[in-house]
Parts: structure tokens; sequence; C-alpha cells
């Protein structure tokens, strides 16, 4: 009612004051009298200004619960009347405010609730005129008189609009100066929150930086490495893992053979080193040695240049051609480092290869800066050894004839094993899988080498390799038809299957499974089990892609099932890099069923994709691939234990009635396997700590 009673009381002010204009108009020949009438009206407004304060004040302290809000608003109202109004204004919001303040204090929500329904229409009212309503009431009501007073005024004379706007503009010059005395009052707490967090960012406090400790230096000789010359995963490894160990802040050298292969946009970027004449055979007869220098990702490639052993196109012919050709590039590989004056902590070598470097280590260089490095040997396939003639090795490498036992390189009596001599004298020997670690020491997995690797037990680890996932990314892979990631599988994998049917001319339906199989086409690889079976595997409901080339009686199997079954097998005896790329992007499944796989990269190519891999379980695929669990509602894939190619087919038939019958749980198997993390970065990280192991950090 307070309210209500207020605004009656300024419209009957304001229709004073008009009728007061309208009268000077009129008398505008007398301005001592329309002055007098004017200065009357104003005090009689102080006067009821105050009186009406005064009233408010009252009702305040008597009507606390529902006036406390309304008490802001009366004296704000009322200060825009008068420059006078601003002392009662003052004193009433000092009084009104700390009991507003203890009565909100005690008062809980529910209080408020209970105000009466004129109270919250007044409130309404002030809400939806202005925000904050100390700004919007003081501000526009002056503004209004303003208007009005210079409209009415227009038709009088000039000296008398003068002297009606001084008075006004006054007001609104008093009026604004304590609403902006308000508004600072009430922003300065939020500023103060607001300021707090801000000051804490401008803070400059240095960040303390980890302690790498000193920066260790690794040397990586092997044979092949991407994407200069590949046949294989060791080429993957010797690109992939430098990379990977210099973002550790390891300092890291490749060291490869030049070959004539390697593409000529490398060749060209290559900088001169150095050459120099070393000394090779028994007979102490030099060769050539040239440096070329190729640096990308923080890795520098140092190049073994002679073309008397590098000017084969393919960087493997035959063992008589082989045997001299790497004999020469393990001597070689060191005495570029000593030239180099680049002298690393570890030697890490690869495969047979590169299995004489250790031995060269502790006899020829064993007086030299290099000698002082730890060799390191990396078994990627057991069954390739570099095994030949004594005679030959001996005389090609130069070694003393006292490394030439049956405990180190002799094999058979006859011939000497140039890998068995590495694994010898190496000062820790790894595989690329913890399970293929394990194989080696048994008659059936470990190639005659089996005593030899249990003798070595405590210096044997393995560590599984690692997926390059910049390169094999599905949802940024250029060469397939349509990218997709764990979140979008379900509706683009499928278009990536429907554009490999229509690529390769299989029948366009891609509600049927599609089985994949990437590889070299050998007994290893589980071939002879597919054989025996495929018949049979063509009468299911799946289509089946291979990709590859290796003995000749699987390639015209393949061929002859593609004939036999066309639109349901596409048989690609060659090897494209692209075509890889778009079959573990279409597929459902992956076939790899091999008799043994130190680790294998096919699985976790396929995991990456979200196609399902059907492995036997050994080596690097019993590390990687979880076999599916029905009842648990785990597993990223299907596996089989023995090497029965019956067993092989009924886990490819329950695979099959998975996809089918359980579309739901097939596709939770599908977002596990694209969930699992085979990069580079967790295989690194466990070869840095070897590496620290063996220098005693």
């Amino acid at each position: 009612m307070t309210v209500v009673v207020l605004f009656v009381k300024i419209i009957i002010y304001n229709t004073i004051l008009w009728i007061g204009e309208r009268e000077m108009a009129k008398k505008i020949s007398t301005r001592k009298t329309t002055a007098k009438s004017s200065s009357t009206a104003k005090k009689t407004s102080v006067k009821n200004a105050e009186a009406e304060v005064k009233a408010s004040v009252k009702e305040a302290t008597v009507e606390p619960k529902t006036v406390a809000k309304e008490e802001a608003v009366k004296p704000k109202a009322a200060v825009k009347k008068t420059a006078k109004a601003k002392t009662p204004e003052k004193k009433e919001t000092v009084e009104a405010k700390p009991e507003a303040k203890k009565e909100e204090a005690v008062k809980p929500k529910s209080a408020a609730k209970k105000k009466t329904a004129k109270a919250k229409t007044s409130e309404k009212k002030a809400a939806v005129k202005a925000k904050p309503v100390v700004k919007k009431e003081e501000a526009a009501e002056p503004k209004t008189e303003v208007k009005e007073k210079t409209v009415k005024a227009k038709p009088a004379a000039k000296k008398a609009e003068v002297e009606v706007k001084e008075p006004v503009k006054k007001v609104e010059i008093e009026t604004k100066v304590p609403a902006k005395k308000v508004a600072v009052k009430a922003e300065a707490p939020s500023k103060k929150e607001v300021a707090e967090p801000q000051i804490a960012v401008k803070q400059d406090i240095p960040m303390e930086q980890p302690d790498l400790g000193p920066r260790r230096s690794v040397a990586f000789i092997g044979s092949e490495c991407y994407p200069f010359v590949k046949t294989g995963g060791l080429g993957d490894v010797m690109y992939a893992l430098p990379k990977a160990l210099a973002k550790l802040n390891l300092d890291v050298k490749v060291i490869l053979p030049r070959y004539k292969c390697i593409p000529q946009k490398y060749q060209e970027k290559m900088e001169y080193r150095g050459s120099f004449y070393m000394d090779l055979c028994a007979d102490g007869k030099q060769y050539y040695v040239g440096i070329m220098e190729y640096q990308e990702d923080g890795v520098v490639y140092d190049f073994i240049d002679n073309d008397e052993f590098f000017s084969w196109g393919d960087p493997y012919t035959n063992l008589i051609d082989d045997i001299p050709k790497f004999c020469y590039f393990g001597k070689a590989a060191l005495a570029a480092l000593n030239y180099l004056d680049w002298t690393p902590d570890i030697v890490h070598c690869h495969d047979w290869q590169a299995a004489l470097v250790p031995l060269y280590l502790r006899t020829c260089f064993s007086d030299t800066n290099v000698g002082r490095a730890i060799a390191v040997l990396t078994i990627h396939n057991l069954r390739f050894q570099g095994v030949y003639d004594r005679k030959t090795i001996q005389y090609w490498s130069g070694l003393p004839d006292y490394v030439f036992n049956k405990d180190c390189m002799i094999q058979n009596w006859l011939d000497a094993n140039m890998l068995k001599g590495g694994i010898t004298y190496s000062n820790k020997v790894t595989t690329v899988s913890n399970s293929y670690a394990e194989e080696i020491k048994t008659p059936f997995y470990g190639e005659g080498l089996d005593g030899l690797m249990s003798a070595r037990a405590n210096d044997l680890c393995g560590i599984v390799n690692g997926l390059d996932y910049t390169d094999w990314d599905p949802a940024s892979d250029p060469r397939i038809a349509k990218t997709f990631s764990v979140e979008d599988f379900r509706k683009n994998k499928v278009l990536n299957k429907k554009a490999l049917q229509e690529e390769l001319g299989l029948e366009k339906d891609t509600k049927t499974m599609m089985i994949g199989m990437i590889s070299r086409l050998t007994d290893q690889k589980g071939f002879d089990l597919v054989d025996y079976v495929m018949d049979e595997l063509c009468q299911d409901a799946v289509q089946i892609v291979v990709l590859g080339t290796g003995d000749v009686k699987y390639e015209n199997m393949f061929r002859h099932f593609a004939w036999k079954y066309s639109g349901k097998v596409s048989a690609n005896i060659f090897y494209s890099d692209e075509l890889s790329h778009k079959i573990y992007a279409s597929c459902d499944a992956f076939l790899m069923p091999s008799l043994f796989e130190p680790c294998g990269l096919s699985q976790l190519m396929s995991l990456r994709y979200g196609t399902i891999p059907i492995v036997r379980e050994t080596g690097g695929l019993r590390d990687t691939v979880e076999a599916y669990n029905e009842f648990d509602k785990t597993g990223t894939g299907f596996s089989f234990t023995n090497y029965n190619a019956h067993e092989m087919l009924n886990t490819v038939r329950y695979a099959e009635r998975i996809y089918y019958d359980r579309k739901r749980d097939w596709n939770k198997i599908v977002e596990r396997a694209m969930s699992k993390d085979f990069s580079w970065k967790n295989s690194a990280g466990q070869y840095q700590e070897l590496y620290k192991s063996l220098i005693g950090e």
C-alpha cells in the first residue's frame, strides 16, 4: 500500500508542476511572480518529501518482514524529486540495510514465501522496470520529467524555458551522484571476487623444470628402416622406436646401409659427412666407407655407402652375398661412430644382420671410445640366424679364432651362427613380446638355440612392439573412403566396406561378414591351415579378402578360390600400402592363425581400425589379443590354442555367430578393441627403463 500511495503522490506532484508551468506560460510578462510561485512550489515539495521520508522510516521499523525490500526503493524514489532529499536518503540506507541483513540472516527462505500478494506485485513491477532497481528508477524518472517540461514549455518564451530547465538539470545531477555511489557499493564485492583469480593467473611463478638427468645416447644398427627400405616388421620398429625415444630426451642415431633401392627423394636430401678406408677381412683387405647423413623428427640417420656391397636392387638376395655384406656393415657402422667422434651409451642392434656388432665391440673396438658402449640385441624372428660356412664367416668378419667355439659361434661343428655369437656377447637380449621370450626357451620355438636362451634367461626379456598411431589412425586416414572413430564406427565403418566391395568386385552386401588376411603367404603365418579348410570356409556367409605374396603354392591356392567363388573371395597377390589400409578399415574380422609370431603388427592395426582379430594363442598374439568371454562380456578378439585347421574353423564360425546373432555384443568388442593403446609411447618407455638399468641409473 505504501508504494501505491507513493506513486499517487508522485502523479499529483507532476500534475501540480504541469499546472504551474502552464500558468507561467500565460503570465510570461510577469517574471517576478512566476519566480516566486516556482520557489514556493519547490519549498512545499521539499517539505512533502521530507515528511514522506520520515514516515517511511517509521513504517520500516514497525513492519520489518514485508517492508525490508521496499525500504530500499522508497527513499531512492523520494530522492529523485529534490536536491535536499540526499541527507535523509543516506540515513535511510544506513538504517534500513542493517535491518534487512539481520532479518535475512534470521529468517529462512521459507519466510520470504509468506509475503503478501501486494508486496509481490510491487516487487515484480519494480523488477520489470529496472535491473538493478536503483539505477533505472533514479535515472529514468528525472529524464521523463525533463522531456515533459521541455515539450510543454516550447510555446512559451525562451526565457521561461531556461528557467524551467535549470532546476531540472540540478535535480538530474544531484540524483545521479547517489545513484553512482549506490552502484559502486553494490558492485564492489563482485569485483573483489573476480579480481582474486585474475591476480593468481598473472603472477609469474617460475615453473620447476623436471630433472631429466644427463641426456643418454643410443645408436640403432639395423638392415632396414621405413620409409627408406622395408621388407617386414623390422623396418617399422627401426623407424618408430627411435622417434619415440627422441621424444623422451634421448639422443638417437640410426645407422643403415645405403641401398640403391632407397627412393631418390631421400637420396637427394642426404649430406656427405666424410669417408675413410677400413680393414675388413682376415687378410687385412681394405674397403671404402662413406657416410651420408639425413635428419628427420629429431633422429639422425647415417647411411653407410659402398657400391660394392649395396648396389643390389633388394636389401636381401642370398646368403652367399648377404654374409659378406653384413660382415662389412657391422664393422663399418662402429668405425663410422669412431670417425664421427660420437660415442653412444647404448648400441642397439637388430636381428642377425647386425648380430656381429657386439662381437666387434668386445674384440676389434675394445680399445676405442665406442668400445665402452653397452650392447643390446633384439631378436625379431629367431628362425633367421645367419648360419653359413665357418671359414667364410671367419674370413669376411676378421674376428679372432677364440670366438669360433661351440659356446659362441660354432653350430654343427662346420657352420658358424652369426646370431648365436651376438646373443653370447650382448649385455642384454630382448624379444618383441613377453610370450615369445618364454617360448624360445623351449625346443619347439627355440630353433636350435633353446639351450643358449635358457642359459641367458636372466638377461632375456620381452617388450611388445608398438604401432605408429599417426600413420595408422582411422579418424584421419586419407587412404580410406570414410574416416571413423570409436564414437561413430557403427555408422561410418560400413561405408568403407561398401567402397571396398565395389573396388574389388565383390557382392555388394554390407551385412555380409568380411574377413581379411594381409601377410606373407608362408607356413609360419598358418596358411597351411587355411589351405586345408578354405573350401569349407567359403560355404559360410562370409567374404574373404587376401593381400600379400609368398610361397607359390599359397598364391595359386588363393587365385583358384577367387576364380571358384567369384564375388566372395578376392585374391590380391601383391602388396599395396594403400589397399592394406582399406582392408583394415573395411573388414569385420582379421584372420591370423600363425604357427609362431614373435610380435606381429597386423593384429595391432586391425585392433586400431575396429577389425576384430581371430588369432592363434602364440607369441605377441597372446600378449595383445584378449579372447572374447560371452559371460563376462570382456575381450577384444577371438583365439584358439592348438595348431589345428578345424579348431581354427570352429573359432571363425563362433565369431560369425556373434557377428550375426549378437550384434550389440560384437559392437562392444569393437569398442574395446579400438580403445586399446598399443602406441610406441608405452614401448619406448619400457626401452628407456631398460637402458637406465644397464647404465646403472
